[in-house]
């Protein structure tokens, strides 16, 4: 059974339409509070090997193995681990813990629905290394192993950005940095099994923004997935493609986009990235965290010295709460993970429950937009729904700030267009004010204006590649 043996703490601030919403930052607060107070606190540490040597180690503690609730040592480790693992990544896990946990831990990736997914994105998909979790000794642990780098930021020449989301395509024609075409494009790839049709479209958008131009000096791209050396690795704009077809096609699709376009510098990256990004040049600052609310989540990281890191930060799928009933994600058959809480869904799942009716199987763009639309004319019921999403994220901003130094976090994405945006990071502000004062004070919270959450994102994405 979920969270067997682990306490969860009610919030001081309940969402408006989900009252059994338990936050991830308040039972592992409470949880390592127990360990320490039981008097034999066990240390934890882990180490996530990545398949360029990069190695990022963490640590925690658990409950000794006599204590009464030391059953709840497995769920607050595969909690902690699992947001780890999707915001930094690993094929390999070097575990220094009891052995109880280990061994929970391996029968975990292997055995049940949601570890399988880990364990297959994490390994074949991603780093293309059999996953496995590695008990040792804590003075065993490989040592830290980290690289950071630039990104973006080139404007010199003609350029075109793009911005791939799950229900639009954004595309923006740059000459030295000043923007002089953006335009927005419905699609609809994730159900799609032909990757035709996303090659088509990425071109039409290609050309749309080039029509704009004198020449073509370069093409960034932001996009919903994991991107290495512009190799599509996994992404859920693809979900529908079959396997084959993915791995014939759909892998290498960026780099056949930049044959046809004669090989002119081209780079790809997870949308995230190019959000964080896009938030470090409009503020002017570093210590950026930039979080995407659109058909999914994406989540991206500028550090406090202006670069990236080779953290996945695939925020969609890091647990946000912890409630063994919490919604369910049909991809990765896990609960209570970002996806379902920031994006398009989460405003799909609480129509319902905020008393509003739409047609039966309308897509989840479709559910939006009329939210939206009720929100414009002051519809209670669709606030709610952005209530409900602000005090869940003003709780998972403490979440995050547990596993993130960042002093600006920056919110944007269609989901936070018109007027339900500020209500959303108004809830937001409360929660941090009544529950985490201190993290009021240090984390400034900002949303762009219409146009750059619409299209900052392409603009940003243009400036992702060198040309000399």
């Amino acid at each position: 059974m979920r969270n067997r043996g682990f306490s969860l703490v009610v919030p001081r601030i309940t969402p408006v339409l989900d009252p059994a919403f338990r936050p991830p930052v308040l039972a592992n607060r409470a949880f390592r509070a127990l360990a320490r107070a039981s008097g034999e606190p066990v240390p934890v540490a882990v180490a996530l090997e990545q398949a360029d040597g990069s190695v990022f180690r963490f640590a925690t503690e658990v409950l000794p193995a006599g204590h009464p609730q030391a059953e709840g040592n497995f769920v607050f480790v595969e909690r902690w681990l699992k947001f780890l693992l999707w915001s930094r990544g690993g094929f390999r896990i070097h575990l220094a813990s009891p052995a109880a946990v280990v061994e929970a831990l391996q029968r975990h990736y292997a055995e049940s629905l949601a570890g399988r997914f880990d364990a297959e994105i994490m390994g074949q998909k991603i780093y293309e290394r059999p996953f496995a979790v590695v008990p040792c000794r804590a003075e065993n642990l490989p040592p830290e192993r980290a690289t950071t780098q630039p990104l973006g930021r080139h404007w010199n020449g003609c350029r075109i950005g793009f911005d791939l989301g799950g229900s639009d395509r954004k595309v923006a024609a740059v000459v030295d940095g000043e923007a002089v075409f953006t335009e927005e494009v419905v699609w609809d790839p994730i159900q799609q099994p032909d990757p035709q049709y996303h090659f088509e479209g990425i071109m039409d958008s290609l050309k749309r923004a080039a029509a704009h131009l004198s020449r073509v000096d370069a093409i960034g791209g932001s996009a919903a997935g994991v991107y290495v050396n512009n190799r599509v690795k996994v992404a859920s704009l693809f979900r529908g493609v079959p396997v084959e077809l993915f791995n014939l096609r759909v892998k290498d699709l960026f780099l056949e986009i930049r044959r046809t376009w004669s090989n002119v510098p081209l780079e790809v990256v997870n949308d995230g990235e190019v959000t964080a990004l896009a938030g470090s040049m409009a503020l002017k600052a570093n210590a950026v965290l930039g979080i995407a609310l659109g058909t999914s989540t994406a989540g991206g990281y500028v550090t406090p010295e202006g670069n990236i890191t080779s953290w996945l930060n695939e925020l969609a799928f890091v647990p946000v709460d912890y409630h063994p009933r919490a919604a369910v994600d049909e991809w990765s058959g896990d609960y209570g993970i970002g996806a379902k809480y920031f994006s398009q869904q989460a405003v799909g799942r609480l129509v319902e429950v905020a008393g509003i009716e739409v047609p039966a199987g309308l897509p989840l763009p479709e559910i939006l937009k009329h939210v939206q639309d009720l929100m414009s004319q002051g519809d209670y019921r669709a606030r709610k729904i952005y209530e409900t999403l602000g005090t869940y994220l003003g709780y998972t901003i403490a979440h995050l700030a547990d596993f993130y130094e960042f002093r600006h976090l920056l919110i944007l994405g269609r989901v936070t267009s018109g007027p339900g945006g500020d209500v959303i990071l108004a809830g937001a502000k409360a929660v941090l004010a009544a529950e985490f004062p201190y993290l009021a004070k240090q984390i400034a919270l900002h949303t762009p204006d219409e146009k750059e959450k619409r299209h900052g994102q392409a603009v940003a994405a243009a400036s992702l590649p060198v040309v000399v």
